[in-house]
């Protein structure tokens, strides 16, 4: 947790957050799958694939086992859209930040030679938390952008998810997490246009970030429900656009 973020009362809140809050580690269970149109009526259609490659909630961190986190729902709301099986595939560490991403993760999915028709990013808060710079920030993520290009034409950025509303972290810290992940997406917007991607900001979104089961028993993570109400906003904020422009290609 960072300890210079803010007004110095998010800096005390950020001491003590550090010293109090447990993470969730990330759960057992297999990390890929299949997801199913339920009207699929043509089994000889091949699944498009999907890969994920990020943090904590990549790694479906909150949950009880690796098939309820963000990403195989977010695969069932593809098979949804596209109307056919998505396959998919998650690589996720705990605390991961994007220059992770692009030094650790990122090649072990390279080297595996394949090729995905979506590939998702999700990293961004741990940056926040560890103070790393914007200009760090862009440097990371346009060679991440740069590097992905190999593994697929449809990259999808998500953004951090709601710190503002983590109820273990208290409120002038939440505030203070909230300016540093505006400032990260307006950077974000604006390099992921550069490299042809798709910019998802769901810090403003409303994903339910108040209902009584949407964060995990850490307080920090999403439960499964959480990511469940995350799925939904995501696919609406992609819209029918992506859709169309992967059914093209």
């Amino acid at each position: 947790m960072t300890l210079g973020i803010g007004t110095p009362l998010a800096a005390i809140e950020a001491i003590r957050a550090k010293h109090t809050i447990h993470l969730a580690e990330a759960p057992g269970g297999d990390s890929f799958g299949v997801k199913k149109f339920e009207r699929n009526t043509d089994e000889n259609v091949a699944p498009l694939t999907m890969c994920a490659i990020g943090d904590s909630m990549v790694a479906a961190c909150g949950t009880q086992d690796q098939q309820e986190g963000l990403i195989p729902d977010l695969a069932q709301g593809f098979a949804q859209a596209f109307r056919r099986d998505v396959r998919w595939e998650a690589h996720g560490k705990l605390g991961a930040t994007m220059r992770r991403v692009r030094y650790r993760l990122l090649p072990e999915v390279r080297k595996s030679g394949k090729k995905f028709d979506i590939l998702v990013i999700c990293a961004g808060s741990n940056d926040i938390m560890a103070n790393r710079t914007l200009d760090e920030w862009r440097a990371d993520l346009s060679a991440v952008l740069d590097e992905a290009k190999s593994l697929s034409d449809h990259i999808v950025v998500l953004s951090p998810g709601q710190m503002q509303h983590e109820p273990s972290l208290g409120k002038a810290l939440r505030r203070a997490l909230e300016h540093e992940m505006d400032e990260q997406a307006e950077v974000s917007k604006v390099v992921c246009a550069e490299h042809h991607a798709r910019y998802v900001d769901m810090i403003h979104e409303n994903v339910h970030a108040d209902a009584p089961d949407f964060f995990s028993p850490d307080h920090f993570h999403p439960s499964a429900k959480g990511y469940s109400y995350m799925v939904d906003g995501v696919i609406a904020k992609l819209g029918t656009t992506f859709v169309q422009d992967l059914a093209a290609a």
